[in-house]
């Protein structure tokens, strides 16, 4: 035998290290997962799918993205685990194959107001470096042009040891800051509305205060104001002296005694903005946030004019062009004007800003620009401004975990995201993504589909193989993948209109349009072409009005279903009332709560830089309730057994016989509606799924007051069948009298619609102007835009 045989007999042989093709999971428990056991091929491109609930998350974040996480952080020295999040070993028999993992989730980005597009993705960092070696005049360093750093100087002795003697020396310094000084970097600056906060025709005796919470007999607020001598309490205060109104409004924190009682009395301003101002607006009470809404006015800065930055930082140019206005331009528009630059002493510096910023154009948010608020961006936005540092990467051999990346995307942008997935998979990556969109399903290597239905229905493995297996599969995921929603042979006729004269929020074109009311409207258009603006901005919340946006829901291990829907207020009183005690008895968070796991159910043991280990409070048996408190009945049961029922079992419950709660059972019908029948009342908040809370989130403010419901991308996190179940809500609340107004890409909405608003024809720039609005019928008929062209394509026409 030749010695080229001999090897290549020997390279036939597969070499022991390529054996390690697979991710393999064998008995994970984690949430709702029921022993579940498949095995994940690596540098695949994997789908995993199911209804709303089902377990995806559970398995595919919770536990694989998990464990490589943590066993990435064990890697570290203890020392460097102290200041790393502790993470536990999910529920799971056996993980085997992991790889370092990359999660990309739908995580709203932080909203600090400091934060923004460009400091989230290191734009600004670059930008800032490149003024500085460019920009004239010359004006400093990097950090004179950061909104985030103010220019300070200080001057003082310093002493210092030099040859064994003390010596003593005067030392200056001076730190060039780009913090605009009026609005500290915030490009903002509030402004309160005095009439809010009280009458001044009243005397503070007479009760001038409108404040809510504040009440005559308090000592902290209204009380202290009238007895601490700096004003007259029975003199109306439009009579107030110059220094009196000073004292009012805007007195420095001083000690004072009122009544034998040391207090602080300070300014009327200074209190609001301490006690209402420095709170987040979505975690205060619906009146106190009302109150906030009409006291406050945010407007831009007057001396930065909203760009953050000192006249110094915006006065040093590159051409024309300043890095305030530079922040401010569409980021295609940015990276065009950077590709014009030409200067050899910067050009790497150029060629990564110039790969950061073409990657905001090719993930398709061109639109934005790098002063956004990273607040205000949607979850589908977030997520993808995340994805952006990973596409140019070199790392191979890495497990991407994607959260749904196709949600908020236009049927033409779908594409698009698909391809880059693709690429990610083509490096020799293992691509993991949680889908619900058949165009996505349909790119799949893999499939693995969970079920079959929600919560404790699901949890089971239903479909593991090719898309062809799962069409000829007998799973809600198979029948239901290639539905479509046909186009309305008849549709409603309108009651009235509601007009919108010349909108020109963010990127409108002074827009004028009708929207019909008393039926089912579908605002569309590619992402970032305004519909949000023209909605959220021309149809403000409130009297009438009821929005449901993306917002996501905040809550801790002690909110559920009760406590967050306000489910538990009528439940509370009912067992009160049965039993002749307290309805605060009857919380967790309260009185009732079990002393020894304090109403958690559990007790945490903290292991220092070793995952903490939560164990069944034995005193309570988990049901978080003292044993007194569980003697009391209704209908025969206790307060954490009615906690125990699922949705639909408590609304059989409440609905009649000894425990008949009207009030608990509308809001239990309407969580049955959207389709949470199957949730228990007191399952914690963070182990509900994305479309879950959604769901959840809308049901809550079904029970609003009002005559239009504008709905933000409600099919966000829906399955294939929920989609078919939010169609039919949406249809009651049309025919029950009210005007439905909804932004949505999903083909099935459009198709069912009574009347389409289309936007476009672009994002950004490009956009901002009405290109068609008619009935579905039409838009498909004419095909005229982009999204005329995938409805009909949708609906087969």
């Amino acid at each position: 035998m030749s010695k080229a045989t001999t090897q290549r007999s020997q390279s036939s042989v597969p070499h022991v290290a390529d054996s390690h093709g697979m991710i393999r999971v064998h008995g994970a428990r984690g949430n709702n997962l029921k022993d579940v056991s498949i095995e994940i091929p690596k540098r695949r491109l994997t789908v995993f799918t199911g209804v709303s609930g089902s377990g995806k998350s559970s398995l595919v974040f919770d536990t694989i993205a998990a464990e490589s996480q943590r066993l990435i952080n064990e890697t570290y020295s203890a020392f460097v685990q102290g200041f790393m999040p502790t993470l536990a070993r999910p529920e799971v028999d056996v993980l085997d194959g992991l790889t370092t993992a990359i999660t990309v989730d739908q995580q709203r980005m932080g909203s600090d107001p400091r934060s923004t597009v460009g400091t989230a993705t290191d734009a600004n960092a670059m930008l800032r470096i490149l003024f500085s070696r460019l920009g004239k005049p010359h004006i400093g360093s990097p950090q004179a042009f950061s909104f985030n750093v103010a220019s300070l100087s200080g001057a003082g002795a310093v002493t210092f040891e030099r040859g064994g003697k003390k010596v003593k020396e005067r030392r200056d310094f001076s730190i060039t800051g780009g913090m605009c000084p009026r609005c500290e970097g915030r490009g903002s600056v509030s402004d309160i509305d005095l009439a809010q906060l009280y009458d001044d025709s009243k005397s503070i005796a007479e009760g001038a205060f409108t404040i809510p919470g504040w009440k005559s007999d308090s000592w902290w607020t209204v009380r202290i104001y009238a007895e601490s001598g700096f004003l007259d309490p029975h003199k109306p205060i439009r009579r107030f002296t110059k220094k009196e109104m000073q004292d009012f409004l805007y007195h420095e924190p001083t000690k004072v005694k009122v009544e034998g009682v040391n207090l602080t009395y300070e300014g009327l301003i200074p209190k609001i903005q301490k006690s209402f101002l420095s709170k987040d607006r979505e975690s205060m009470q619906p009146h106190i946030r009302a109150f906030v809404d009409r006291a406050v006015t945010f407007t831009d800065c007057p001396e930065c004019g909203g760009t953050r930055l000192s006249e110094a930082a915006r006065s040093s140019k590159i051409g024309k062009v300043s890095i305030a206005d530079a922040c401010a331009m569409q980021i295609n528009d940015l990276a065009a004007w950077v590709r014009g630059l030409r200067e050899p002493s910067v050009a790497p510096l150029l060629t990564a800003l110039q790969h950061t910023l073409d990657s905001f154009v090719e993930i398709g948010l061109g639109y934005l620009s790098l002063e956004r608020p990273s607040g205000t961006l949607s979850g589908g936005e977030a997520q993808r401004v995340k994805m952006i540092r990973h596409l140019g990467s070199s790392l191979t051999d890495v497990t991407y975990v994607f959260d749904e990346p196709t949600i908020g995307l236009h049927p033409h942008d779908i594409q698009r995201m698909n391809d880059l997935l693709l690429r990610l998979r083509d490096k020799g990556n293992t691509v993991l993504v949680v889908e619900h969109k058949p165009s996505t399903i349909a790119i799949a290597d893999h499939v693995v589909d969970l079920g079959p239905g929600a919560g404790t229905a699901g949890g089971t493995v239903c479909f593991e193989g090719t898309v062809d297996g799962l069409r000829a599969g007998d799973t809600v995921t198979g029948r239901h993948l290639a539905d479509r929603t046909s186009l309305k042979e008849t549709v409603r006729e309108p009651s009235g209109v509601l007009e919108i004269r010349g909108a020109d929020a963010h990127n409108l074109r002074k827009v004028d349009v009708d929207i019909p009311l008393g039926v089912l409207t579908v605002v569309t258009g590619v992402a970032g072409s305004g519909k949000s603006s023209l909605v959220h901005g021309s149809i403000p919340a409130g009297e009438g009005v009821v929005s449901v946006d993306q917002s996501p829901i905040k809550g801790s291990r002690r909110s559920n279903p009760a406590t967050y829907t306000g489910l538990l207020d009528p439940i509370r009183k009912a067992f009160a009332k049965a039993n002749g005690v307290k309805p605060g008895l009857f919380s967790a968070n309260s009185e009732g709560a079990c002393p020894n796991c304090n109403g958690a159910g559990v007790i945490f043991t903290d292991l220092a830089m070793m995952a903490g280990v939560a164990t069944t409070c034995e005193e309570c048996d988990g049901r978080r309730f003292a044993s007194s408190v569980l003697d009391h009945h209704l209908g025969g049961r206790d307060i954490s057994e009615v906690l125990e029922m699922s949705v639909d079992r408590a609304a059989e419950f409440f609905g009649d016989g000894e425990a008949r709660t009207p009030a608990a059972h509308r809001v239990l019908t309407r969580l049955s509606d959207v389709g949470l029948g199957y949730l228990t009342l007191g399952q914690p908040l963070t182990t509900l799924s994305g479309g879950e809370r959604q769901r959840l989130k809308l049901a809550t403010h079904m029970g609003d007051k009002g005559g239009v419901y504008v709905l933000d991308e409600p099919t966000a996190g829906l399955h294939l069948a929920d989609v078919e179940q939010l169609l039919g809500l949406l249809d009651r609340l049309v025919d029950s009298g009210k005007s439905v107004i909804v932004v949505e890409h999903h083909q099935a909405v459009m198709a069912h619609a009574d009347w389409i608003i289309d936007l476009g024809p672009g994002a950004g720039h490009d956009g901002g102007r009405v290109v068609f609005e008619g009935t579905p019928t039409d838009l498909v008929a004419a095909r005229s835009t982009l999204t005329g062209q995938h409805l009909a394509d949708y609906v087969g026409a």
